[in-house]
């Protein structure tokens, strides 16, 4: 279902843009079919938001560049942990929101990858909210995050705490639900020592979801003044 999902995405990419390549399990199946169109002539440059994206992208030949280099991103291809109604997500299972959300925000397209079992009535339901914060005092800044009534931890692997790409801890919150994850997002990220959070509130132009029964795609709605 990754795949389908996946690979229809890639569709909507054409010759000279720059794209932005997200990270995760299913863009890893983006990834595999852009090098494969590269090979056949296709002509881009992708952005990619991790080293392990950045790796992958070198082993399937796809050139890379940086936003400072291209000046702009035509369209970016990600996944997401969780997406509710609005198309609002929450990202940062594979660890790099950061530099994914940086990527979104300076995107002209964004288009997101799921298989089904992603598409959630409300965020936090299913999964935890990834919040990027640096090292120093993480645990004061983890008090600051309890008092929106979520139970946090830390981030590990194996016995020692995650790393991100930019060297900072992860801490994920559960929550019942999220009820208002456009507030949320903002609230969050006015504590210092948080770097961001997951929450990717009205970013997502198009999802797409590979499920049983095929592909479905959703569409953000254009309200007419």
């Amino acid at each position: 279902m990754k795949r389908i999902a996946a690979e229809k995405a890639v569709d909507y990419i054409e010759n000279d843009m720059t794209i932005g390549l997200g990270t995760g399990s299913t863009v890893k199946f983006a990834l595999k079919k852009i090098g494969k169109l590269v090979n056949e002539g296709l002509s881009i440059k992708g952005i990619p938001t991790s080293q392990n994206t950045k790796k992958l992208a070198k082993k399937y030949q796809i050139p890379l560049t940086t936003l400072k280099e291209a000046g702009e991103i035509h369209l970016t291809i990600d996944g997401a942990d969780e997406v509710d109604q609005n198309l609002n997500l929450i990202k940062g299972g594979g660890g790099a929101l950061t530099r994914e959300k940086i990527i979104a925000f300076h995107s002209k397209k964004i288009i997101i990858i799921v298989d089904d079992s992603k598409v959630v009535k409300s965020l936090g339901i299913d999964f935890p909210l990834p919040v990027e914060v640096v090292k120093y005092e993480w645990e004061a800044t983890k008090k600051a995050l309890e008092r929106f009534n979520c139970e946090i931890s830390l981030r590990k692997i194996m016995n020692d705490p995650y790393i991100t790409d930019n060297g900072n801890y992860i801490l994920d919150c559960e929550f019942d639900r999220i009820h208002d994850p456009e507030q949320m997002e903002i609230d969050i990220n006015l504590i210092p020592g948080v770097v961001e959070n997951g929450l990717f509130i009205g970013l997502a132009d198009r999802v797409i979801v590979g499920g049983s029964q095929g592909v479905m795609t959703l569409e953000k709605e254009i309200i007419q003044s």
